[in-house]
C-alpha cells in the first residue's frame, strides 16, 4: 500500500500555514510599496537602508531581465513547477520530524508563489529593500526573495544536521 497524504496534512500543516503567512506578508508589503512609492523613488529609513520601488523582469540579481520577454513565461512556469514539487515534498514529511526541512521548504514555497503572483499581475516582480554602503547598492529585493534565501539555507543546514546513518 502506498503512503498518501492525509486530509489533516493539508488542513493543519504548520508548513502550509507558514507558507501562507510568507505569501500574505510578501503581497501586503508589495502592495504598500505600490500604493506609496512611484517607480524609482526611494526613502531613506536608516543609514545604509532605503525603501524604494523597482521592477525586476528577471530572476535574482536581475538575471535575464533584458532577455526580450520570454523569461516572464519561463519564470512563471518554473515558479509553479517548483511550488508543486515543494508542496508534494512537504506533504510527504513525517509529522513532527524534519522541522528544519519543513520550515525551509515552507519559506521557499511562500516566496516562490509571491514572486509568481507578481509576474502574473504586473509582468515583473516588485523589489523594494535597498541596502547600500557608500555608492555600492546591493540589488534590491523583497520579502519573497528573503524567504527563498532563508529557506534554501534551512534546507542546506538540514542536509548536514539530519544526515542518514551511513
Amino acid at each position: 500500500m502506498t503512503a498518501t497524504p492525509s486530509k489533516t496534512s493539508w488542513r493543519l500543516s504548520p508548513w502550509f500555514l507558514l507558507s501562507g503567512l510568507v505569501l500574505g506578508l510578501d503581497q501586503w508589503t508589495k502592495q504598500w510599496i505600490i500604493d506609496n512609492f512611484e517607480y524609482g523613488r526611494y526613502q531613506a529609513v536608516f543609514p545604509h537602508f532605503n525603501l524604494t520601488r523597482l521592477h525586476n523582469e528577471g530572476a535574482a540579481f536581475s538575471f535575464l531581465a533584458d532577455a526580450g520577454g520570454w523569461q516572464k513565461t519561463f519564470f512563471i512556469v518554473l515558479g509553479f513547477a517548483v511550488s508543486a514539487v515543494i508542496t508534494i515534498w512537504i506533504m510527504r514529511l513525517e509529522k513532527g520530524r524534519n522541522k528544519l526541512l519543513g520550515a525551509g521548504l515552507a519559506l521557499i514555497l511562500g516566496g516562490a508563489l509571491g514572486n509568481v503572483i507578481d509576474r502574473l499581475l504586473y509582468g515583473h516582480v516588485i523589489d523594494f529593500l535597498d541596502f547600500y554602503y557608500g555608492t555600492f547598492h546591493w540589488p534590491a529585493f523583497n520579502v519573497a526573495d528573503s524567504c527563498i534565501f532563508l529557506g534554501a539555507v534551512a534546507v542546506i543546514l538540514d542536509s548536514f544536521v539530519n544526515k542518514p546513518a551511513a
